[in-house]
């Protein structure tokens, strides 16, 4: 269980930067030298790629993580899944998304390997 808690704080945190315009910082740190995001708009950034992209994204105004779970893969790894939900002032339309991120525990604390997202279609 400590495991989730952690993850899931370090987790929060990320979308913490997302939010306050850290992100490039944040998961330029976070990531493992070889670690991709695979983003639900048909992206697949690897970590240089990622933190590029983040120096220049507008901030999210808020997020939501609902469903969250964790799933061991054995020795230091692990993957924690969620629902996520993210808005941004203005007309922007909400974005809604399952999300899985793999983490490898190194000597350095957690490490993110893997980021990918699978948009949720509007169901109205």
């Amino acid at each position: 269980m400590a495991d989730f808690d952690e993850l899931l704080k370090l987790e929060r945190s990320g979308w913490d930067s997302l939010c306050d315009g850290t992100g490039a910082e944040f998961y330029g740190s976070i990531m493992t030298d070889d670690g991709r995001m695979i983003l639900a708009h048909g992206f697949a950034l690897d970590r240089s790629q990622v933190i590029a992209s983040l120096a220049d994204a507008p901030p999210w105004a808020g997020y939501e993580i609902t469903d969250a779970y964790l799933i061991r893969l054995g020795g230091h790894n692990a993957v924690l899944g969620y629902t996520g939900r993210a808005w941004r002032d203005g007309s922007e339309p909400e974005f809604n998304a399952l999300m899985s991120s793999a983490y490898v525990r190194t000597d350095d604390g957690w490490r993110l390997a893997l980021y990918q997202q699978t948009a949720i279609p509007d169901r109205a």
